[in-house]
This record gives C-alpha cells, sequence and structure tokens, in this order.
C-alpha cells in the first residue's frame, strides 16, 4: 500500500527538482555560449579594429577560461560533497550572473584601452571557475535526484538545458539580426545579451534555493561533526577513487573534443559560409540545428534505460570516429543551406550518443560523499585540455591551412575514448546510484514500519 502512494509522489518530485536543476543549468550556459556566439561582433570592442589577430585572441580568452574549471570544479565540488548540492548550485549561479553584468557594463578598448580587455579576461576566468562547478554539481545532483528506471531520460536534462543555453544566446543573436544591424550589435547589442543572462540568473538564484537537497540530513551532519572527513578530499579522490576519476576523464576526453568541435565550430563553420547578405539564413539554419540537438537529449537518455549506457556511448565513439573528417571538410563548402543543415545535424545525432547520457555515466561511477568532486574534477581536467581548447586549434589550424591535422586529432581523441567505452564500462548492471536508492528504500521502509 505504502509503495503505491509513495512512488507517484516521488516520481513528481523527482521531476519538479530535475526542472529547477535544469532552469539553473539553462541561464549559466547561456551566460558561456553568449560569448561564443557573439564574439564575432564584439571584438571590435575590446581590441583595436585594425589588429589582424584581434580573433585568435577572443578565442584564445574563450580557451583560457576553461583553465580555470578543474579549480572551480574542486571548490565547488568540495562545497557541494561538505554542504550540499543546493547550496553549491546557488553560489555558482550567483558568481556567473556578476560577471555577466560586468562585461555588459565594461567600457571599450577606445576609452580604457587594454584595460578592457583585461577586465574581460578576469569576468570570463571567474565564469570559467564557476562553471567548474557548475557541471559536476549540476550532473550530479540531476543523477542523484532522478529515479531509477528513468534516470537516463531525466539526468538527459542537464545537457537539454546546456545545450539550451546555446539555442538562446543563438536565438537573441537571430532576433537583434532582424531588428538591428550589424553596427549596432558590435556597439551595443552584445551588451543587451550579456545583460539578460544576468537578469536571468537572479531568477534562478531563488529556484536553486526552493530545490530538495539530494543529499540525506544524516549525510550532511556526518560532515558537520567531523564523522565524515573523507567527503569532498581530494586525497580521498586523489588515493582511493583514482580508477573512476581516471575513467572519468578518458570517457569525457573524446566527448568534450567531439562536442565543442560539432556544436561550437560546426555552427560558426555555418555562420562564416553564410555571412554577409546570407547572416540570417546562417543564424536560422544553426537555430534550427542547435534546437534539434536539444531535443534529442531525452531521446538518447530514454534510449539507454532501455538498451543502456554502453551502446549509446560505442554509437557516438564509432559515429564520431567516421563523421569528423565529412563534417569539417565538407560543411565549410556548402552554399546550399539544406546541405549545410544535414551535414550539422548528422554530426548533432552522433553526438547525442555522448551528451544524453554523459553525466549520470560519470556520476554512477563515484560514491556519495566523493561524487560531486569527483564527477567535476574529472570531467573539468578533460573539457580544459581537449573542448574548450578545441574552437582556438580549429581557427589556428584553419588560418595556417592545416585542417586536416586539427580532424586527425579530435578523430584520435574520439578512438581513444571508444576503447575506454568498449573494455571499461558495462552496459548495465549495479552502480552507486542503484545502491544509495536502495539504501534508502530499505530506511524508509524500516521507518514506517516503526510507525505502524
Amino acid at each position: 500500500m505504502s509503495t503505491t502512494t509513495h512512488a507517484p509522489a516521488s516520481l513528481r518530485r523527482s521531476v519538479s527538482n530535475t526542472l529547477k536543476g535544469s532552469a539553473g543549468n539553462l541561464v549559466e550556459w547561456f551566460d558561456v555560449y553568449v560569448y561564443s556566439v557573439f564574439a564575432s561582433y564584439f571584438e571590435s570592442q575590446f581590441f583595436a579594429e585594425d589588429d589582424q589577430n584581434s580573433g585568435i585572441y577572443i578565442w584564445a580568452i574563450f580557451a583560457v577560461t576553461f583553465l580555470m574549471r578543474p579549480l572551480g570544479s574542486w571548490f565547488f565540488g568540495r562545497l557541494a560533497d561538505r554542504r550540499g548540492r543546493r547550496y553549491a548550485l546557488t553560489v555558482s549561479v550567483s558568481l556567473m550572473a556578476a560577471c555577466s553584468f560586468v562585461i555588459a557594463i565594461t567600457p571599450t578598448a577606445a576609452v580604457i584601452g587594454a584595460g578592457a580587455a583585461v577586465i574581460l579576461v578576469l569576468c570570463r576566468l571567474a565564469q570559467g571557475f564557476a562553471t567548474g562547478g557548475e557541471y559536476g554539481t549540476s550532473a550530479t545532483y540531476m543523477s542523484e535526484a532522478a529515479i531509477p528506471g528513468r534516470r537516463g531520460f531525466l539526468s538527459s536534462f542537464h545537457y537539454v538545458t546546456l545545450v539550451g543555453g546555446h539555442v538562446l544566446a543563438q536565438a537573441t543573436l537571430l532576433v537583434m539580426v532582424l531588428t538591428l544591424d550589424t553596427t549596432a550589435i558590435s556597439e551595443w547589442g552584445w551588451r543587451v545579451a550579456f545583460g539578460i543572462g544576468g537578469v536571468a540568473a537572479v531568477v534562478v538564484f531563488w529556484l536553486r534555493r526552493t530545490m530538495d537537497e539530494s543529499l540525506t540530513s544524516d549525510t550532511l551532519d556526518a560532515v558537520k561533526t567531523g564523522e565524515s572527513r573523507q567527503s569532498g578530499s581530494m586525497k580521498e579522490l586523489l588515493v582511493h577513487q583514482w580508477r573512476p576519476l581516471l575513467l572519468c576523464f578518458l570517457v569525457t576526453m573524446g566527448g568534450t573534443v567531439a562536442f565543442y568541435t560539432y556544436s561550437v565550430n560546426g555552427p560558426n563553420i555555418v555562420k562564416g559560409a553564410f555571412a554577409g547578405d546570407s547572416v540570417v539564413t546562417g543564424t536560422v539554419i544553426n537555430l534550427i540545428a542547435l534546437t534539434i540537438l536539444m531535443l534529442l537529449q531525452p531521446l538518447g537518455g530514454w534510449i539507454s534505460d532501455i538498451v543502456g549506457r554502453k551502446t549509446l556511448l560505442v554509437f557516438f565513439g564509432v559515429g564520431g570516429v567516421l563523421y569528423t573528417w565529412f563534417l569539417l571538410t565538407w560543411l565549410p563548402q556548402q552554399t546550399n543551406a539544406v546541405a549545410a543543415f544535414a551535414i550539422l545535424v548528422g554530426g548533432f545525432v552522433i553526438l547525442t550518443g555522448y551528451t544524453s547520457i554523459n553525466a549520470v555515466v560519470k556520476a554512477e561511477l563515484f560514491p556519495t560523499h566523493i561524487r560531486a568532486l569527483g564527477v567535476g574534477f574529472g570531467y573539468a581536467l578533460a573539457n580544459s585540455m581537449f573542448g574548450g581548447t578545441a574552437p582556438l586549434l580549429y581557427t589556428a589550424a584553419n588560418g595556417a591551412g592545416q585542417v586536416p591535422l586539427f580532424i586527425g586529432y579530435v578523430t584520435i581523441a574520439i578512438g581513444a575514448s571508444l576503447v575506454v567505452y568498449v573494455l571499461f564500462l558495462k552496459n548495465k548492471g549495479q552502480n552507486w546510484l542503484d545502491d544509495e536508492h536502495g539504501m534508502r528504500e530499505r530506511i524508509a521502509e524500516r521507518v514506517g514500519a516503526r510507525k505502524d
């Protein structure tokens, strides 16, 4: 009797927490992607217009901010494992919002000279720090908040909102392209975009304060009283949990380089191919394609609940090894909108095999007391080395006429992760999240029995 009454409530609560966690993730990643989407418009505001290297500088700043992600993952992961997931997520979105506001009001290089670029770098470093904490903590929270049997589907909303941030940034640009000229967007339109992200984060601050905490009160009390000194400990992670940490890094390596190659470089290639009079066409292609990528995530998560996580990861790995050359060779040559759209979406279908389930795959590797730190740190290291550098490396390779070298680099990284997926991951079976859920169910049953 108690099972039938509590199960629907658990599902409702799980969905509610997933939506609240997703909203924060959406806004935080909107702030991340506003930079990449509007970069070509505001680079002249931070560097001299006649500086031929301004494009390299802008993407170098994008890449450098990823160096802060491991530090952010350590700080916020420790905070989440010791003070709770909700607390850490609330702090990270607050920092993100503050930096967006500062960028929105920063004077141009024409007014304060090199100081403009310095402020941009400092704000982006702080946002990289916040993002490093956001990924691991939100991935952990949404995986823990999901119920067994639907964990792949519910946790897939982590990437629904991550990609959704990119979609909203592209939609913001499309509105501006349709209503403003290029000069207006370059002079002040990009400031509005950063300001929107800052305002939205204030709303999310309230939402996150109303989320349920996924850690039990007993776990948090044990940390406060000093009984659980291993929670959020880097020593615990590196000494006793180094195997799942290494696995988390290797699982992420190919996925993150593919994600930034396909979802950042790909749309930028389309934007360049349809520049000038066709700028609206290029923006529409990117917006629709990224929306499809966003909508594919729950489908991928749902499929993983049926066939297993490993099957989807292998699909991504094989597809990525075979498709990367085609994407980066043929997409820049397209002048036909339908062909460009098809090539981009083809890459996104393959990418979904990784993005839709990567959060839950990593969360299942670690026990509760070290999960947020382990997921965040393993991801951040791989993301910093292979993900954030992808736009910069592609830009440099393209400028030097060495795109084939970049294609080889991406293909090898995906191939290395594919080997890990095949040899070291289980398709189905017991994992840390299942063990902890079963323990909570047994405790709840004992408590109910005592009340009866």
